[in-house]
């Protein structure tokens, strides 16, 4: 099933959605910040906002429901609220807050934001990143969204509600909407080539289980072109337009973001995790991992780990891609 393998892959990049702030406000106001987070979520529970950053030529006007994923910016810009006077600015602070709600004039109820980011491991911002648009904007309204609402309204209650356990039916509610958006945004946006849009093609799914569920295999391109009915040639073009790489060289990275991931959380010997993954020696598969993630198998187990090279000597820092 295409949903258990994207469950796969945010286990494996380990990705996380975390609420980070909001504000509740009437009249009008603006909310300017940097940017200091890869992926930045923007909720509008309540009210209109318009929305700029960097990169954009135009703002982007967001609805009740709304949200918006900022993929690398510096920084946004979120405008809103109606009524006279210059509008109030809203500092980003931790947590959750009301600002100046004693003025209640009969408008209505207040407007509501609440902001959140993505936490992604080097692996994930490799994949997460390069599947997203600079800003993608789900909108509420669409057909794809329908759970997305009902996720938000559940964050926005134990947010607001400093009810008994809020801080952790928080952390799952941020799961649930990070999931939703990118439902949600499949749903409704044509995606780059890349990982994500690869997972719901449904004439590459075939194939793309195979190499899924016995990554060890040595997987030839008229095998994976045969499992999913088509030529070889039609495939291959098929795969590298959706996918952005060849078959080959996307199951070579679905095998190194397993061995991340088997170094990362467990004991087992490189030599037997090679032979797991499919290489005929170590050697083959250290180059391998060397190659795609920056650093040996032993060095990345060391210092994702946080500890130290044979000898007491710190391994070089090198940022996995």
């Amino acid at each position: 099933m295409v949903g258990d393998q994207l469950s796969e892959v945010f286990d494996l990049v380990e990705v996380r959605g975390q609420v980070t702030g909001g504000f509740e406000v009437r009249g009008r106001w603006v909310a300017q910040h940097a940017v200091d987070d890869p992926l930045k979520l923007m909720a509008m529970v309540r009210g209109r906002a318009r929305l700029t950053t960097d990169g954009l030529d135009g703002p982007i006007e967001l609805g009740p429901g709304d949200v918006a994923i900022l993929n690398n910016r510096s920084w946004l810009r979120l405008e809103g609220g109606t009524g006279d006077g210059p509008p109030r600015d809203i500092l980003p602070v931790e947590g959750y807050t009301s600002v100046h709600l004693d003025d209640d004039d009969g408008r209505g109820a207040p407007d509501a934001v609440v902001g959140g980011r993505v936490d992604l491991n080097p692996a994930g911002q490799a994949l997460l990143l390069q599947a997203l648009p600079p800003v993608g904007h789900v909108r509420a309204s669409a057909a794809a969204a329908t759970n997305l609402r009902r996720s938000l309204d559940g964050l926005f209650n134990e947010v607001t509600g400093n009810r008994i356990g809020s801080a952790f039916a928080i952390r799952q509610y941020g799961q649930l909407l990070l999931l939703e958006v990118l439902r949600a945004y499949v749903g409704q946006a044509e995606l780059p080539p890349g990982w994500l849009r690869v997972l719901i093609d449904e004439r590459l799914r075939p194939a793309l289980a195979l190499m899924h569920a016995e990554p060890g295999q040595p997987w030839r391109l008229e095998e994976l072109a045969r499992a999913a009915a088509m030529s070889r040639t039609s495939f291959a073009e098929r795969f590298r337009t959706v996918a952005g790489v060849p078959p080959l060289t996307y199951l070579n990275r679905w095998r190194m973001l397993l061995a991340q991931r088997a170094l990362r959380d467990g004991d087992v010997r490189v030599g037997s995790l090679a032979a797991e993954l499919g290489y005929a020696s170590e050697s083959a598969f250290s180059t391998a991992f060397k190659r795609e993630v920056g650093e040996s198998p032993l060095r990345y187990r060391w210092r994702i780990r946080g500890g130290e090279s044979p000898g007491g000597a710190e391994p070089v820092r090198v940022e996995a891609r």
